[in-house]
C-alpha cells in the first residue's frame, strides 16, 4: 500500500498592487487539469468585484456563524474586513493535495504554526513599477497610492526559511511560469516520493 504525502500548502502574499490576483489566476488556468492542485477560495466580508478575488461574500453575521461553527481553518481581520479560509483546505492537504491561497502578511506567523510545511510566497515588484500601476488603476488618490507604497515597503523586511520571492515587473507570462514551476515541482516531489 502507497502511503500518501502530505500536501504542500502555497501562501501568497504581497501588497495590493503588485499583482497577486492576476498571478493566482494565471496558475489556476495553467494547473486545471492537474487533479493534485487546488485553489483555496477566500470568505471575506464584502461585495464580490467584476475584477479581481474569486471570493465568497458573506456578510458580518454569515462570517459569524461560520467562525462559531468551526467552518475555517484560518482567519484574520485586514483593513476593516474578515477573511476567512474553509476547514476543507486541511482535508484537501490530507489526501495529499497541494493548496493554493491567498494569505495575509499579518497572519504567517500563526498559519506557519499550524502548517510547519507551509510555502510562503512573496509577490513583489519595484517600488517605481507599483507606483505606476496604482496611478493607472485610479483607484486611490496621491495619499492613498503614498500610503500603499508605505505598506509594500514593509514585505521587503519578511523572513521565512521557506519563503520565495516572485518579482513580477515585467510580463504576467514570466512572473506566472515562475509561479507554475513552484508548484509543480513539488507535485512532481509527491508523485515521485510515492512510486
Amino acid at each position: 500500500m502507497t502511503m500518501v504525502e502530505h500536501g504542500r500548502l502555497f501562501y501568497v502574499i504581497g501588497a495590493s498592487g503588485v499583482g497577486k490576483d492576476s498571478l493566482m489566476l494565471y496558475a489556476r488556468e495553467g494547473l486545471a487539469d492537474d487533479k493534485s492542485v487546488l485553489f483555496a477560495h477566500r470568505y471575506i466580508t464584502r461585495p464580490v468585484e467584476l475584477e479581481g478575488e474569486n471570493h465568497i461574500a458573506l456578510s458580518d453575521e454569515e462570517f459569524d456563524s461560520r467562525l462559531h461553527g468551526g467552518c475555517f481553518s484560518m482567519h484574520w481581520r485586514s483593513h476593516g474586513l474578515k477573511y476567512g479560509i474553509g476547514i476543507e483546505t486541511d482535508q484537501w492537504l490530507e489526501k495529499g493535495i497541494n493548496v493554493v491561497m491567498n494569505g495575509s502578511r499579518g497572519y504567517l506567523q500563526e498559519a506557519s504554526s499550524r502548517y510547519p510545511e507551509l510555502r510562503p510566497v512573496l509577490i513583489r515588484v519595484s517600488p517605481d513599477k507599483l507606483e505606476q500601476r496604482l496611478l493607472a488603476r485610479g483607484r486611490e488618490n496621491a495619499d492613498d497610492i503614498k500610503h500603499r507604497l508605505t505598506r509594500a515597503s514593509q514585505f521587503e523586511s519578511l523572513r521565512h526559511s521557506n519563503l520565495t520571492i516572485i518579482t513580477n515587473d515585467g510580463l504576467l507570462e514570466e512572473a506566472g511560469e515562475h509561479f507554475l514551476r513552484l508548484i509543480s515541482s513539488h507535485v512532481s516531489e509527491i508523485r515521485t516520493s510515492n512510486l
